[in-house]
């Protein structure tokens, strides 16, 4: 797909929000990618994981794994495009794990994939989650890069879709700073 294809995906998909945001990491922006609307859908999401399994099918993959809850039907999908098993990692007490009986078995080739990475905070402790069950990552996966490509997994990071939007620290937004549009957390988890 081209990427004016992809933004029109998003686009009709409503993915794309403006206004005044509350990120998961704290920060704040005028953009946000609601990427679970791409999932409510599979005529949105099966071409934009396929854009993800094409980058990554040469690699061998054994089983896909991606943080709840965002990312669990997207490791369903992409699971089922590579022709492996899926599962998902979740937080107990704080910390990301493997619930459900599910396994990773030590040597196990291992792609972890989200559906949108800002920081990649989850995306980081799903990673050390795969190292202490002793899996080899193989790489990571997103429907939306929003640092425009200038995060380092240290592993190889191929997205659907890069975008770089820019979000600021909550002391230091302008949005804020105006006072006319209300701080709003689109996401999954409350405003503290």
């Amino acid at each position: 797909m081209t990427r004016e294809e992809i933004i029109a995906i998003l686009k009709e998909a409503n993915v794309l929000l403006e206004g005044h945001f509350l990120l998961t990491s704290g920060r704040h922006s005028d953009k946000y990618m609601q990427c679970a609307k791409i999932f409510q859908d599979a005529k949105y999401s099966v071409p934009l994981c396929a854009e993800l399994v094409k980058q990554y099918e040469k690699d061998n993959v054994e089983l896909v794994i991606g943080p709840a809850i965002g990312a669990i039907q997207m490791s369903y999908e992409v699971g089922k495009q590579l022709g492996v098993r899926n599962i998902f990692a979740e937080r107990e007490n704080g910390a990301m794990t493997l619930r459900r009986g599910f396994t990773i078995e030590k040597g196990q080739r291992v792609l972890i994939v989200e559906d949108v990475v800002t920081t990649g905070g989850s995306v980081k402790e799903v990673m050390e989650l795969v190292k202490e069950c002793g899996g080899e990552i193989v790489g990571i996966g997103s429907i939306v890069d929003r640092t425009g490509g200038k995060i380092d997994f240290g592993v190889p990071y191929r997205s659907a879709f890069s975008m770089d939007i820019t979000s600021y620290e909550a002391d230091e937004c302008p949005i804020c700073k105006e006072g006319k549009l209300p701080l709003v957390k689109p996401g999954s988890r409350a405003i503290k």
